[in-house]
């Protein structure tokens, strides 16, 4: 995979953002353009999940500047949200007690129409057929690997064209997550833009168009995803081999 030459449709400057005064990311800047395939690989607690929650609205910005399709982000998680991102965090993060169908039904709370939200759905059905035989099951009776496809279905409803996805493969067996990242390989193909968290750098080897290794709230190293595999040195300090 080949790197866009768009022009970016995200844009971070310099962000710096945290928790009551716990300053976590210490100034973050890169571009993803469109179509691209970025990976922020690094330690656990060092960042990772609050940079995508910074970029969609769930943590403001204490100082920096964060740009979609080359305007100001607006702040507020449903506003950025309306612009195309869609956040699939971390976990399952679902309605437990709801239906698949109506789990899904959740995103789309943007839809413009009804008939828009039927051609989502058909979406998700299509690159998630699974979902479909589970419309009507409730999410605590999932699997995990079917609840993280919910979970990504889910973002899909939001009609995002810029995925935030945050550790998809956490705690799952190896067969679950090589299907897992089968539908993201799939997401990526039909032109979505993505910025993917993952602990394993090796997974996004032939996915990735470009990674960026995150340490302690910055961004250390930068580069293709196979030569981050080739510098032991940095596996070693920063990834534990």
């Amino acid at each position: 995979m080949t790197a866009s030459t768009q022009p970016p449709v995200l844009s971070l400057s310099n962000v710096v953002s945290g928790y009551k005064g716990l300053q976590v990311l210490k100034g973050i800047s890169f571009d993803i353009a469109a179509g691209d395939f970025v990976t922020v690989v690094g330690p656990n607690g060092h960042g990772k999940s609050t940079l995508l929650k910074t970029i969609s609205g769930l943590v403001p910005l204490t100082s920096g500047a964060i740009r979609i399709n080359g305007e100001p982000a607006p702040g507020k998680p449903h506003t950025i949200a309306g612009l195309g991102v869609a956040h699939v965090p971390q976990g399952d993060m679902l309605f437990p007690e709801m239906s698949v169908l109506e789990n899904l039904l959740m995103g789309a709370y943007l839809a413009p129409s009804k008939a828009e939200i039927d051609r989502r759905l058909d979406e998700v059905y299509t690159l998630l057929p699974k979902l479909s035989d589970r419309r009507d099951q409730v999410a605590s009776s999932l699997s995990g690997g079917e609840r993280r496809m919910v979970g990504i279905g889910r973002g899909l409803m939001m009609g995002g064209q810029i995925l935030l996805i945050d550790e998809p493969s956490l705690g799952l067996a190896p067969l679950i997550i090589e299907q897992i990242y089968g539908v993201i390989t799939e997401l990526s193909r039909s032109g979505r833009t993505i910025l993917l968290v993952e602990e394993n750098p090796a997974r996004v080897a032939d996915l990735a168009d470009h990674l960026h290794l995150l340490d302690d709230g910055i961004i250390v190293w930068s580069g293709p995803p196979a030569e981050l595999l080739a510098r032991d040195e940095l596996l070693a300090t920063y990834l534990g081999g």
